[in-house]
């Protein structure tokens, strides 16, 4: 893995070095003066914050009055780095009272020294996070007179903790009532050609958790993946179960999932964080479920006349309905007069935005609704240009809420379902997902035993919903 820094300066608005820490011998200790000349007095700051000068690479950022610099002289990981300096910030700030600036700096030397030795070694990041390092590093820095101070909540046993087994989550905690909270949420982007040929469909979702549970749980969930239920089903040597599966692509995972396992089983197991926290992120490009396909044909008659139709198709089941849906369709600028025709709903001229607004209240599925409208243009005595016929943009919202109760081996399973996508529709669709993601189960084990709750929701959003004209 390529390193992070070489060395870490931070310099002060004029040039001068507050603090530096050098981790490797393959810089020069005058490389900030090359950053000085060629980029600070340069005035070349906000062009690009990676630079490379003389053989070395240097990333910066500015935090309030200071410029941090990251100096390397080989192949880099400069998302690394960057990540390296916000999560840095953020511990200096946990310990001086929420300020992070020149005078802070120069408050507390001796602390900064003694955290940059904590968290990278030869260039390579370590644990950063606030209440490990404090278990440890109980020095407490110069905090600012407007700052105050934060009461930490003692953390017990941290020698597990501080040897990175599980360092998200602190030995512990107790809640009353146990309870997970997951939510996946996903984005769909579409375009659409004037036919109803798609170009391009895809969906970006990520699993969100927010977990409430005592003592060190261990969680396994199971999703409706085709490499997953394939391993599960050859690990039981039994055939598949029959229904949808999808294949996830860049998956992404929250470092408390166990990779191990995750590569051998295909299972997503994980001891959690105490709260919310993103598990997982993926792209999925086969297999969207679209809620709608829009038709639509413009003629342009001449140079005052226009002539547009639109039609726009449920795909969703006959019993199923959507609530306020929106269709803006756009229009050249120089409209004068519109006069509209709709089957269901009602349709208006918005000049501001250079869109005919077509509204339905009340969509149900399986059915069709048309738009017709003629157009008259104002004729100009210049040259006519051509009209380059912006996308159709449908902004949907489709909200879900069930309430499932299951049993699952003797403990009530409670399931919300919420979809959601963008902001001007509201469905009613029972389990309805675009990328037919599905949660198959989701357990808890803790030695305790005690019982658990969880909550399963689907939200759904509309990233670029486009049809061409």
């Amino acid at each position: 893995m390529p390193v992070a820094a070489s060395a870490i300066y931070f310099l002060n608005l004029r040039g001068d070095v507050l603090i530096n820490r050098t981790y490797r011998d393959d810089v020069g200790g005058n490389m900030v003066d090359a950053f000085r000349t060629h980029i600070m007095q340069t005035k070349e700051l906000g062009n690009c914050p990676v630079r490379q000068i003389g053989g070395c690479s240097f990333v910066y950022m500015r935090i309030s009055n200071v410029y941090i610099v990251i100096v390397v002289s080989s192949n880099a990981n400069v998302a690394c780095a960057f990540k390296f300096v916000v999560e840095a910030v953020a511990l200096f700030k946990s310990y001086f009272g929420g300020a992070f600036d020149e005078d802070a700096i120069r408050n507390n030397f001796v602390l900064i020294y003694e955290l940059l030795d904590e968290i990278m070694d030869f260039g390579y990041p370590q644990n950063l996070s606030p209440e490990i390092l404090k278990l440890y590093i109980t020095q407490e820095g110069v905090r600012s007179p407007f700052s105050s101070k934060p009461k930490d909540k003692p953390v017990p046993n941290a020698t597990l903790q501080v040897t990175g087994a599980v360092g998200w989550r602190r030995e512990g905690l107790s809640y009353k009532k146990n309870e997970v909270f997951l939510d996946i949420v996903e984005s769909v982007n579409l375009l659409m050609s004037s036919k109803g040929n798609v170009l391009r469909c895809d969906v970006t979702g990520k699993v969100l958790m927010k977990c409430f549970l005592s003592g060190m749980p261990d969680l396994k969930l199971g999703l409706n993946d085709k490499i997953g239920l394939e391993k599960e089903s050859e690990m039981k040597s039994r055939p598949a179960k029959s229904g949808k599966t999808i294949e996830l692509d860049d998956v992404t995972f929250h470092q408390c999932v166990n990779l191990t396992r995750f590569n051998s089983e295909k299972t997503v197991s994980f001891v959690p964080p105490d709260g919310e926290f993103e598990l997982m992120k993926y792209r999925i490009t086969e297999g969207v479920n679209l809620p709608f396909r829009v038709l639509p044909t413009i003629n342009e008659l001449g140079r005052t006349r226009m002539e547009v139709n639109v039609k726009v198709k449920s795909v969703f089941g006959a019993k199923m309905f959507a609530l306020g849906v929106v269709v803006k369709i756009p229009v050249p600028k120089q409209t004068a007069k519109t006069n509209f025709q709709v089957t269901t709903g009602r349709a208006k001229y918005n000049p501001s935005i250079d869109c005919l607004v077509w509204k339905i209240r009340k969509f149900p599925g399986q059915t069709e609704s048309t738009l017709s409208a003629e157009i008259e243009l104002i004729s100009t005595m210049g040259e006519k240009k051509s009209w380059t016929r912006p996308p159709i943009q449908m902004e949907f919202q489709v909200n879900l809420l069930l309430l499932l109760t299951l049993l699952n081996r003797s403990r009530l399973l409670k399931v919300i379902v919420s979809l959601t996508i963008s902001a001007s529709c509201y469905f009613q669709v029972p389990m309805f997902t675009a990328s037919g993601l599905r949660v198959r189960f989701l357990k808890v084990w803790e030695k305790s035993g005690y019982n658990t709750v969880e909550w399963v929701r689907y939200i759904t959003k509309a990233g670029s919903y486009e049809i061409r004209c």
